[in-house]
């Protein structure tokens, strides 16, 4: 009877990952001839604010000024957030897009909520849609990263490994925002009051542990802060000093966006 159940299992999981698999490959088919363009849609802010501020301001900040860390120049300091932001950018808004335009748009949506799949599987289908296209566009920075720098950290698969759960988490915030709003204004508000001051607060451009104690409290209880510090850790400090509770935290995150996800989908009425 254990190994009835356990074989029941496994083959719901099989299920479960290839009905997925099959929502991915819908996405992945339109996705595959904007390759460059979606690679460099998420570009321009990371590059802007490498210029302003890695470049520019970067110039007038010693390495000692509120950073903490073997960093040459204020770049170095900015780079993996840099790496952060964009990811975090290009998974949140193409998968609320994508969304609201079959859901608004072309009403191709309702197909979805008819095929006898899991609504699990559904939203997990879509947020891999979205994290492919954040890891295109954040594989365009860490290219930019590695030419200004040559630090070959940025490839570490350590580094890949919280840049994909980092995709996960906001592609998996992308689905629920995209099943939500009813008209691209309200994608606008979200993308104001939750994306636009999380990338500013996300530790992407400072360091969370010179901070008073209240903000740095508001800080850590953005998911884009422990990428960005765990992101920062691997291309620039040692893997003692890494902070390995960053790993759990998104995971649960997005596990807990995936299941909220298979509820949204699951009363989703369009």
């Amino acid at each position: 009877m254990v190994l009835r159940g356990k074989k029941f299992k496994s083959s719901q999981l099989q299920i479960l990952l290839a009905d997925s698999l099959t929502i991915f490959w819908g996405d992945w088919l339109d996705l595959r001839i904007r390759l460059v363009q979606i690679a460099a849609s998420g570009l321009v802010s990371p590059l802007i604010y490498i210029l302003a501020f890695g470049l520019g301001l970067g110039s007038s900040i010693s390495s000692s000024s509120g950073i903490s860390g073997n960093y040459n120049n204020y770049l170095e300091f900015i780079l993996p957030g840099m790496v952060a932001l964009s990811s975090m950018t290009i998974s949140f808004g193409g998968t609320t897009f994508s969304i609201c335009g079959e859901r608004l748009f072309t009403k191709t949506f309702e197909e979805f909520l008819l095929v006898p799949i899991h609504p699990v599987a559904l939203h997990l289908g879509k947020m891999l849609a979205g994290v492919v296209r954040g890891l295109m566009t954040s594989g365009s920075v860490i290219l930019v990263a590695l030419l200004l720098t040559g630090n070959w950290h940025f490839l570490h698969p350590l580094f890949l490994l919280l840049l994909v759960l980092n995709c996960t988490v906001f592609a998996g915030l992308g689905v629920i925002v995209g099943l939500s709003v009813r008209s691209l204004e309200s994608v606008g508000f979200y993308n104001n009051f939750v994306i636009i001051p999380m990338s500013f607060l996300g530790a992407t451009f400072f360091d969370p542990s010179t901070l008073p104690t209240a903000l740095k409290v508001l800080v850590y209880l953005l998911p884009l802060t422990y990428t960005s510090i765990g992101l920062r850790a691997v291309a620039h400090l040692s893997l003692f000093e890494f902070p390995w509770y960053s790993i759990p935290i998104l995971l649960v995150i997005a596990i807990a966006l995936a299941l909220w996800g298979g509820y949204k989908f699951a009363h989703q009425q369009d």
